[in-house]
């Protein structure tokens, strides 16, 4: 007995698979379509052999004429409409692919032949009202995923679907995030990756899922393309979404978990990269600002409570200090507080040079700094290294009370421009 008498003899398990012995027990009579010229005397003859086909002979029929298997099905569903004869071609169909899932090639390369993709021909019946039609053509085993075309479209439905927010809440609940950095993660296309971040950057939009997604590897996985990416919209896309994780985020743990992985992952030093270059579209130049003020500061906050400093772009970056020197009288004077104690107990000389530099810094770029930090005992502790065994920290240590002590900064800032230009003449020949 072949696998459709197999069936047809078997108990039906389910609504479905009762419909679908029905429909196997009603034969259909294509003559009479053909002398309705609704089919052609090619298929006609092709399909009519073929159902009666045993096992045996069915695989032998496919593998001599699969190209015209695929064909007669394909524009038997084109030109048939009514509903008991589709439901019959889709049922014969899934037999066919049931009995061995190899058989699916056939239907790829006729439209491989005929310059089409084989989801095409059957996604219109999805929109027919019978639902037993649907159900057939929603079970074939199509590999939709290897067309990237399919993909795409179906991106672009996600895109539409998460800018409702109730669907995003749903999307993630049902651990959609992880198929997006799975899709990411698997060197996709340009065009894929933009459609999958477009999805990110909708979710974070609401500040409960930024929460939820601190569970998902995205930074990095969105650093990573960030660091490869040569097309403009896939660069601004990240950059939005980015944005969207440090600023609608509603808890402040949540938004320096972001920040501090965005330092992790170098975001900062790709950002300055970008800063650098010239874009078209004015969107990426005002998401990198706000992305390099926040990851800036994180990154200099989370290196100085480390207590391991290092001459790190932010220290010698005059936009750095000029905008966030003030910060450093957040929480009590807490990253002064840690400064100064560093310049008491530390032994690195690296870690001393670079304090007094930023104590100098500091108190060049907010008003008030000089008595902050003679409150806090940081001018003598600067003193008290002017005369360090180390060259640079006695450098250092000298621009800083210089710094503390002079009033005209303009002046100042023109003479440490040439000492420091004569700085690595004098180290050599030291």
């Amino acid at each position: 007995m072949d696998i459709r008498g197999a069936v047809d003899a078997a108990v039906p398990t389910n609504i479905i698979a009762a419909k679908a012995a029905e429909v196997r027990a009603n034969k259909v009579n294509w003559q009479s379509y053909l002398q309705g010229q609704m089919i052609s005397a090619e298929d006609c003859e092709f399909i009519k052999k073929f159902e009666i086909a045993g096992s045996e002979d069915k695989q032998a029929i496919l593998t001599k004429e699969g190209h015209q298997c695929a064909k007669t099905f394909l524009n038997l569903m084109a030109h048939i409409s009514k509903e008991q004869t589709v439901q019959y071609i889709l049922t014969l169909i899934d037999d066919t692919l049931q009995e061995n899932h190899q058989r699916v090639n056939i239907f790829f390369d006729y439209a491989k032949k005929t310059k089409n993709t084989a989801w095409s021909y059957f996604l219109p019946m999805l929109n027919r009202q019978d639902l037993f039609t649907v159900h057939m053509v929603s079970c074939y085993q199509f590999n939709y995923v290897g067309s990237s075309q399919y993909v795409q479209c179906v991106a672009g439905c996600l895109q539409l679907m998460l800018r409702v927010n109730e669907y995003r809440f749903a999307w993630v609940e049902a651990d959609g995030v992880n198929c997006i950095t799975a899709v990411l993660s698997n060197k996709c296309g340009f065009q894929l990756q933009y459609q999958m971040i477009f999805c990110v950057w909708l979710l974070a939009f609401s500040p409960q899922l930024c929460e939820q997604l601190r569970r998902y590897n995205v930074v990095p996985a969105l650093s990573d393309i960030l660091q490869e990416s040569v097309k403009e919209k896939v660069t601004r896309i990240i950059l939005a979404a980015f944005r969207n994780l440090l600023e609608k985020s509603a808890e402040r743990e949540t938004r320096q978990e972001y920040a501090l992985a965005m330092i992790q992952c170098k975001v900062l030093k790709q950002l300055e990269n970008l800063d650098q270059q010239k874009y078209d579209d004015e969107d990426i130049t005002d998401d990198i600002n706000p992305h390099t003020l926040s990851t800036c500061f994180q990154q200099y906050s989370s290196e100085l409570k480390s207590g391991r400093l290092e001459w790190s772009p932010v220290h010698k970056s005059e936009k750095f200090w000029r905008e966030n020197a003030v910060r450093l009288n957040e929480k009590n004077y807490e990253l002064l507080k840690i400064l100064t104690r560093l310049l008491e107990v530390s032994d690195d000389p690296q870690v001393i040079a670079v304090a007094a530099h930023d104590v100098g810094e500091y108190v060049r770029h907010y008003p008030r700094g000089k008595r902050v930090i003679e409150q806090l005992g940081g001018k003598q502790l600067v003193m008290n290294h002017m005369h360090h065994e180390d060259q640079l920290v006695r450098y250092n240590a000298l621009l800083a009370v210089q710094k503390l002590m002079v009033h005209n900064w303009e002046y100042l800032g023109k003479q440490l421009q040439s000492t420091e230009q004569s700085t690595p003449a004098v180290a050599a020949r030291s």
